[in-house]
Formats: structure tokens, C-alpha cells, sequence
């Protein structure tokens, strides 16, 4: 039984444990933006939203999954991280018209 115990813990633990180490960070390359999987971006752009809306109510989830889709997919990011391309799009998002 104690065994039966371990072993369903274990099954799962190991998703969880897989699937935060996919996980976008800040310090990932932007190169990674486009090859991520939707839940990646999602969960990515949910920890964004809930940072920046504080600072402005546009800048929520929505508008930083838009942002990085264009700023990922227009050109050559190189060596860019994804901490400067939220910062390109904090500076863009912050402007009124």
C-alpha cells in the first residue's frame, strides 16, 4: 500500500516538476518566443499581465501576447532576451495616445 502511495505521488510530481522547466522566463532568449508551445506563452504572458496591470490597466495579458507575437515574428531577435522585449513592450504599452 505505502508503495502503491509513493508511486501515485510520484506520477504526480514528475508532470509538474517537466512542465515548469519548459517554462518561459525572463532571461530565456527571444529566439525560444516562437517555438514555445501556447500554454507556455499563456502562462508566460498571465505572469505578465498580473505584474504590469498594476502599473497600467493596459498592459494585461492580452495586450503582452499581441506585443510578442509582433515584436518575435517581424525581425531577426538575435541575442535579444525575452526581459528586453517585455521592456520594449512596458514603453510601448505605457504611452497614451
Amino acid at each position: 500500500m505505502r508503495r502503491l502511495l509513493m508511486n501515485s505521488l510520484l506520477g504526480m510530481i514528475c508532470p509538474i516538476a517537466s512542465a515548469q522547466a519548459t517554462r518561459l522566463d525572463m532571461d530565456d532568449k527571444a529566439s525560444r518566443w516562437p517555438r514555445a508551445s501556447m500554454d507556455e506563452k499563456i502562462d508566460f504572458t498571465n505572469r505578465m499581465g498580473k505584474a504590469f496591470v498594476a502599473l497600467s490597466p493596459e498592459l494585461d495579458n492580452r495586450f503582452f501576447m499581441r506585443c510578442l507575437e509582433e515584436t518575435a515574428n517581424i525581425g531577426d531577435t538575435k541575442d535579444l532576451r525575452l526581459e528586453e522585449m517585455v521592456r520594449a513592450c512596458v514603453s510601448l504599452g505605457g504611452k497614451s495616445p
